[in-house]
């Protein structure tokens, strides 16, 4: 018995050391180049809608929503996470959270492809009436003024496609994409900044902009991670052996 438990878990390490030579290398949600892309892509957006927005925020990182990207595109769905209605569920001070979700071939630039896809629903959207023509609950949640943190994900997903077929995750916060309210009020960009300074058509505040680490914090599923790691593993079968 003991000796079949044991040969599980070898078997176990080697399907999982071999599944990690096989997909393509994905930006980790500590990458400093993938945060700063999401933020900048974000940002650019936000700052060009059209009519102008008089109360745009500047939108930055929050390591707990990244923290929950990460466990659902993990997951290779491609629907929602049941978080986003939950009470503290999506993250730990931020009652609900918006998502964003795509997927695509890793070889384009995920980040960029995916965001500028998502801003591209802005076309269908009338934002006099508040009334949208095809699917823009993408582009609103990307520029809802009141949304002012960010955190995104990038998983290998073949069950979605292809080999390198990945899935791009974004989580928002505070959440936006209420009914029937506008994401943003129109006027000349920063004029209703409130007490904020004017960066680039956008409000900024250093209080609002800090980074927040979360160390003891993670959402429900990040252990389907852990459980697949080879370092993990073979912690696990030398406390056995």
């Amino acid at each position: 018995m003991i000796l079949r438990k044991k040969l599980s878990y070898l078997w176990t390490l080697g399907l999982c050391l071999v599944a990690s030579k096989s997909p393509p290398k994905v930006p980790s949600i500590t990458n400093k180049t993938f945060i700063e892309e999401c933020i900048r892509f974000h940002n650019e957006a936000r700052a060009n809608v059209s009519p102008p927005a008089a109360d745009m925020k500047y939108m930055s990182w929050d390591e707990a929503l990244a923290k929950t990207a990460n466990a659902w595109a993990h997951n290779c769905k491609f629907n929602h996470n049941s978080c986003s209605s939950q009470l503290f569920k999506c993250h730990p001070t931020f009652q609900y959270a918006g998502e964003n979700l795509w997927f695509g071939p890793l070889t384009v630039s995920a980040t960029k492809f995916a965001i500028n896809m998502w801003y591209d629903e802005r076309k269908f959207y009338d934002i006099n009436t508040r009334s949208c023509s095809q699917i823009c609950g993408h582009y609103t949640q990307v520029v809802w003024a009141y949304s002012y943190k960010v955190g995104c994900a990038v998983a290998i997903c073949p069950n979605l496609g292809s080999p390198d077929t990945a899935l791009f995750v974004c989580n928002y916060a505070p959440l936006g994409n209420y009914p029937n309210v506008s994401p943003y009020r129109n006027g000349t960009p920063c004029s209703m900044c409130e007490g904020d300074t004017c960066e680039k058509k956008l409000c900024r505040n250093k209080e609002r902009d800090k980074s927040q680490k979360y160390p003891n914090w993670n959402p429900s599923g990040t252990c389907q991670l852990i459980a697949c790691n080879p370092l993990y593993l073979i912690s696990v079968l030398l406390t056995i052996f």
